[in-house]
């Protein structure tokens, strides 16, 4: 039975949390967050969930302990944690592992950044280690993030590129989806039926990739039949700034995690 805790109550943590829960019962939630509000739904909705009552105690009491608040407040909540040597991990975006190794020298610390698909179990989530976080921590933390969905190891200095591409990417995704339905729409389909019918072809499209292990211009290729209606759709966007613009989105965002975490 491993206890797991969340210092922030969030939206993050609760996916998480959930999918830790879900995935074995005997689990232990421990939360820990200035909203009761925030508490009570952890307590109403996951099993065998024992409320936090301030942040050491829940690094104390816990194998592993998820810091899931915001990066401008973590310096605060971090403090009554400097002589803990638990095993930490911040979901928080930007901030350098040596800053909670400067804060808690003692901590074994790993950098995580998870997405907001964490809730129904399709997280994309990049991880890296501190310099005190063993092979078995590790493996651990691992565990518990691939309940939530696929993670990938990357050295730091890549983080802030995993937070500009999956972490920030379902936000993008979701503007794409949006002007989709508008299409759809636009051309007289009922807006429930632009609806399934992009989020169907979204899902079918990443599921098609994966599952064949087809890169993109292989899909393109496959549906694009000559003088067919596809070509006559991709002279317009293959025409356009759309791959820049795309690419500068990821690209700022990642900027604004490096920004954070200065």
């Amino acid at each position: 039975m491993k206890r797991t805790g969340f210092i922030g109550a969030g939206n993050m943590a609760f996916a998480i949390a959930g999918a830790i829960s879900d995935n074995d019962e005997s689990a232990v939630i421990v939360p820990y967050d200035i909203d009761k509000e925030r508490l009570s739904l952890f307590e109403k909705k996951l099993s065998h969930v024992e409320l936090g009552t301030d942040p050491l105690q829940v690094v104390n009491s816990c194998d592993v302990t998820f810091l899931a608040v915001k990066p401008q407040v973590m310096a605060e909540v971090i403090a009554p944690l400097k002589d803990t040597s638990g095993l930490i991990v911040s979901i928080a975006a930007g901030i350098p592992i040596s800053f909670f190794e400067k804060a808690m020298p003692k901590a074994r610390v790993v950098r995580v950044m998870p997405n907001t698909p964490s809730l129904v179990s399709e997280m994309a989530a990049g991880y890296t280690p501190g310099q005190f976080a063993t092979k078995k921590d590790m493996a651990l933390v691992r565990s518990l993030l691939e309940t939530a969905g696929k993670v990938v190891k990357v050295r730091e200095e890549l983080m802030d590129g995993v937070t500009g591409l999956s972490g920030s990417g379902p936000a993008f995704f979701a503007i794409i989806a949006e002007a989709f339905m508008e299409a759809g729409t636009d051309l007289g389909l009922n807006p429930e039926f632009a609806r399934v019918l992009t989020l169907q072809t979204m899902k079918g499209t990443a599921m098609l990739m994966e599952e064949k292990d087809m890169l993109p211009r292989e899909l393109v290729n496959m549906v694009s039949s000559p003088n067919g209606t596809t070509v006559a759709g991709r002279e317009i966007m293959e025409s356009s700034d759309i791959k820049k613009i795309i690419k500068d989105t990821v690209k700022r965002a990642a900027e604004r995690s490096r920004e954070l975490g200065e």
